[in-house]
């Protein structure tokens, strides 16, 4: 069980909510200063004081008074009209993340809605239903208010949800389930849709998503050496102690581990004095890798206990503030820096991918084929990993150094945080499918080598992905292997590639 407190929530929690299902509850403290942070935003509207969002209108609007029998039907109209989410949906997981997350920044009592509010957003996350929310139309600021108000409707009985596998009207979801709309009550509209979950949420999901491809592509990059006779020395522990980052001794680490009782790997000067930077500088580029996505936890920690609403109700003080919380720039910030991280774990990989089909920079048959020119084996597979990369590359172009005013110019800066970082998720596709590619031919390079000469880690490796991918006797599609490697690697547990989950297409 998660106990939301609106302070404590981990990534190690969202994943066990989202991935493995486990149920959350609000905790009971934080209940009672919510309930007292309510009354305190009813006890000032009993007072008349002007309170943005609360019985003003919103944005350019905010200097427009609402008289008190509206103030429920201005609620309602926010929602209404900030529904206008386009696209394609987001995933399933993305969508529970966004609830979960909106759940605990309202947890910490500063937003001013009823506990009830949390828990309809809370039962809706443990029965297992999950918002239809499209993926286009945040600005980042002020907050995600497109996305999250398409997360609204599901709380009213509106819009469309996932539940068990299909895609229906919420209502005959919360008919299945035994839920109830609910109506929302001054303030609480603005509060479910001023924030940065949408962002948040898509940088959380890859966040999760890359450290476990970190982990296997460098599981990838170590069979890649057996299958061209890579040198150990340049990972020796003292060549990166003497730099002094962290990341890069601990990939060599792993490496020095991976591959310590292989035959495959070679000796400085045994057959050549020093391989080439895609294998020599493994440690290097891809600790720099892990540095982005450290920074990115980091940064994800923050945030996914932060208070992102506008106005802020501090009970204490008897203050109502208007800020900027909403502004989704940390966030933007971080999701392009983590897109660097992502486009050079692709980048690097591409490159090992070419020395293992290219006859002139190995002593392998040409392009891994088994009748070269007959059959052109893994001639294509590099050219689609070239293309993923190159694809990466226009992604990778920072989405926070773009702004476009709004509404009326009252919100004249803009973060672009959402489009961060659903790049970010989409560069990771395309990522996944680059280390599928080089593990297809890696496997291929080291059954020439001699598959009883691996080391037992990389060994393992290639047995379960052999079950995924069978060896390449003859030309075939190999679409097919791509993609299913790339869902094999997507759905194994962390780096524990032993564990085979999902769908496998067969041949026919």
């Amino acid at each position: 069980m998660v106990v939301l407190t609106g302070n404590s929530l981990t990534l190690e929690d969202i994943k066990r909510v989202v991935m493995e299902h486990e149920s959350v509850t609000l905790c009971d403290i934080q209940r009672k200063k919510i309930e007292l942070n309510r009354q305190t935003v009813e006890e000032m509207l009993n007072e008349k004081r002007v309170m943005y969002g609360i019985n003003t209108g919103f944005g350019k609007f905010s200097d427009v008074l609402i008289e008190e029998d509206d103030l429920e039907e201005l609620q309602l109209n926010l929602i209404h009209s900030h529904a206008c989410g386009v696209g394609e949906p987001f995933d399933e997981k993305i969508s529970k993340v966004m609830v979960l997350l909106r759940a605990n920044a309202l947890a910490q009592g500063y937003s001013g809605v009823r506990p009830e509010l949390i828990q309809q957003l809370i039962d809706i996350l443990n029965v297992g239903i999950a918002p239809v929310i499209p993926q286009q139309g945040s600005l980042g600021a002020s907050g995600d208010l497109a996305p999250l108000s398409h997360l609204a409707l599901v709380l009213l009985g509106e819009g469309e949800v996932f539940y068990q596998g299909k895609r229906m009207h919420t209502l005959d979801a919360f008919q299945q389930v035994g839920l109830i709309p609910i109506s929302l009550k001054a303030k609480e509209g603005l509060a479910l849709i001023n924030g940065t979950q949408a962002m948040t949420a898509v940088g959380v999901i890859t966040y999760l998503e890359m450290e476990k491809l970190l982990y296997q592509s460098e599981l990838t990059a170590a069979m890649t050496m057996e299958g061209l006779h890579g040198i150990m020395d340049a990972f020796d522990a003292d060549v990166h102690r003497v730099r002094g980052h962290q990341e890069q001794m601990e990939v060599a680490k792993r490496i020095r581990e991976i591959l310590r009782d292989s035959e495959l790997t070679t000796a400085q000067g045994e057959m050549r004095v020093q391989d080439a930077y895609t294998i020599r500088c493994i440690p290097q580029v891809l600790g720099a890798c892990w540095q982005t996505l450290h920074y990115a936890k980091e940064k994800l920690t923050i945030e996914i206990n932060a208070v992102t609403d506008n106005p802020l109700i501090f009970s204490d003080d008897n203050k109502v503030i208007s800020g900027g919380n909403f502004h989704g720039e940390p966030i933007a910030f971080t999701m392009d820096f983590l897109k660097l991280g992502i486009a050079e774990t692709a980048n690097i990989s591409e490159r090992r991918i070419e020395r293992l089909v290219n006859p002139q920079l190995n002593d392998l048959p040409a392009f891994l084929s088994p009748k070269p020119g007959l059959e052109s084996g893994a001639m294509i597979m590099q050219y689609s990993a070239a293309s993923l990369v190159s694809e990466n590359k226009t992604l990778a172009h920072p989405a926070s150094v773009d702004s476009i005013p709004s509404s009326a110019n009252q919100e004249d800066h803009v973060s672009m945080g959402t489009i961060a970082a659903r790049h970010a998720l989409s560069m990771l596709q395309n990522t996944r499918r680059v280390i599928a590619i080089e593990l297809i031919c890696a496997m291929q390079a080291v059954e020439y080598r001699g598959i009883e000469k691996m080391a037992e880690k990389t060994r393992l490796f290639y047995e379960k992905a052999r079950y995924i991918v069978p060896s390449i006797t003859k030309d075939r599609i190999f679409s097919i292997d791509i993609e299913n490697l790339a869902d094999w690697l997507k759905e194994s547990q962390e780096s524990d590639v032993t564990n085979l989950k999902g769908e496998v297409r067969v041949y026919e």
